[in-house]
Order: structure tokens, then sequence, then C-alpha cells
């Protein structure tokens, strides 16, 4: 049987990027998936390549109803709800997100709304559905790399850090606290990725010198969406049955490599 067959799915953030490619992964591994995107064009092309395994839904996920109409949208079309991957979120670079001493009151407010508060809304639908269910269930929260292991010199964004280092921690706690409930709470960190948000990073020379040293897998390159994928379908899959309250850094080495520019 494969990995992921009779799985329902709710990937928020799953139109572009990260979270499109986990969506193909999760279908090609036999799961049905309700994708969740901002813009109506990216959800249609995604819906279009998923095929009729999937649902699409135009939607904001730092607004909270969002996420509890995607898991209706699932029990509706697809009959269950199984889990959650929330790969939403943004560079609050140009609402004011910088170095601490510059953060303007409206970038750190809007971060913590794309890449937190947004996190908060989609776990807290998928807990109550899970509880209501009885069936235990699977969340998957995408933080970063830069959550716990900073780069001052060419990713100073404070506001975006914090975010994605509270995220490991609401991962962590809530994992502590429904574990008995058999609902699974877990994180991937991944770094620099080729998306559409890190374009500022991968047209700079000096930072791709930089990414070939300190992510220096496979030639020293910008991760790929697809390089998630296999954790991705782990953590949504009942091989994960036993594992909950983990981070997984899937980064090309970032982390081990001090990099240089």
């Amino acid at each position: 049987m494969s990995t992921l067959a009779r799985k329902v799915l709710v990937v928020v953030g799953g139109t572009t990027g990260i979270g499109l490619s986990a969506a193909k992964a999760f279908v090609r591994a036999r799961a049905k998936v309700v994708v969740v995107g901002r813009n109506r064009e990216h959800v249609r092309a995604a819906v279009k390549a998923l095929g009729r395994a999937s649902y699409g839904l135009v939607g904001d996920a730092s607004r909270p109803r969002t996420a509890t109409r995607a898991i209706r949208i699932a029990l509706e079309q697809f009959g269950d709800f199984h889990g959650l991957y929330h790969v939403a979120g943004g560079s609050g670079r140009g609402f004011g997100d910088g170095p601490l001493h510059q953060i303007s009151d409206e970038g750190w407010q809007k971060t913590q709304q794309l890449n937190l508060t947004s996190v908060f809304y989609s776990n807290r639908a998928a807990l109550r559905q899970f509880l209501r269910q009885h069936t235990g269930g699977s969340i998957l929260n995408l933080a970063s790399v830069l959550g716990f292991s900073p780069s001052a010199r060419f990713f100073s964004t404070h506001a975006y850090a914090t975010a994605k280092a509270a995220i490991i921690g609401l991962t962590r706690s809530a994992a502590a606290c429904y574990a008995g409930q058999n609902i699974r709470c877990n994180a991937i960190a991944p770094a620099l990725v080729a998306t559409p948000m890190s374009q500022r990073a991968q047209q700079n020379p000096q930072i791709l010198r930089f990414i070939h040293t300190k992510q220096p897998l496979d030639g020293g390159r910008i991760g790929r969406p697809e390089d998630l994928d296999a954790a991705a379908v782990f953590f949504m899959s009942d091989a994960s049955r036993y594992v909950t309250g983990q981070v997984l850094t899937v980064d090309g080495g970032w982390c081990v490599s001090e990099g240089a520019g």
C-alpha cells in the first residue's frame, strides 16, 4: 500500500514553492489534498497540476477562518481529515523587518501575522478537529534555520527569525500537550530554498557565494522545494506514528558549516 493511501491532508500555502512541491508528493503517494493560497491564479494552476485528488481554496492564512474552511472542505469533498502541513508565510522586509534596531512597528506586526499568527490559526483549527474526531492526526509546520542558527551578514531579518523560533516553541509545546490524544506535532526547518520569497537572495552574487560554502551538500547550492518532500511525506504518514515534538533540519549543511562570502 502506498505511503499516504487514503490520507486526506490540508496544505496551507500549498499553491507555490515548498507547499506545492509537497502537495504533489502527497498526491503521488495517493493522498487527497486541499491546498490553500492567497492568489486565485496560483490556486487554479495548483489544482490543475494536482488533478482530481485535490481541491483548492483561495484564502489568507493570517485570517482565523481560512484553515477552518479548508478543513471543512476536506471533510466535505474527501470525507476525512488526517493531517495539516502549514507552509504559508513570507518576508516582512518590505514592511520594515530587518535588524532589531531598525524594525518598524508595522514590520514587526506584519511579519508576525504572516509567519506566526497564521500558524497559530491553522494549528488550532487542526487540533480542534482532531479532538472532535477522536482520531489523532499529524500537524507539520515549516520553521527555518534562522530561528536557531542566525546569519547576521546576509539574513538579518529579526522579526522573521523570531516568528520561526516561536513556531518551534509552539510545535513542541503542542506536541507535549496532545501526545496522549495521539496527535503528532513536528516541524521542518530548511535553510535557503529557491522559492518566490527568496528572489532577493537568489539574485545576489555575494549571497550565492556564501551559500556555496554555508550549504555545501550536493555541490553547494540553494535548496530546492523538492528537497523537503520526503521529510514532509514521512511526517504526514503513519511511518512517523511514534515521532512527535521533533524539528528536522533540511539545510544542505547550513548548521554545521561556517560559510564564507
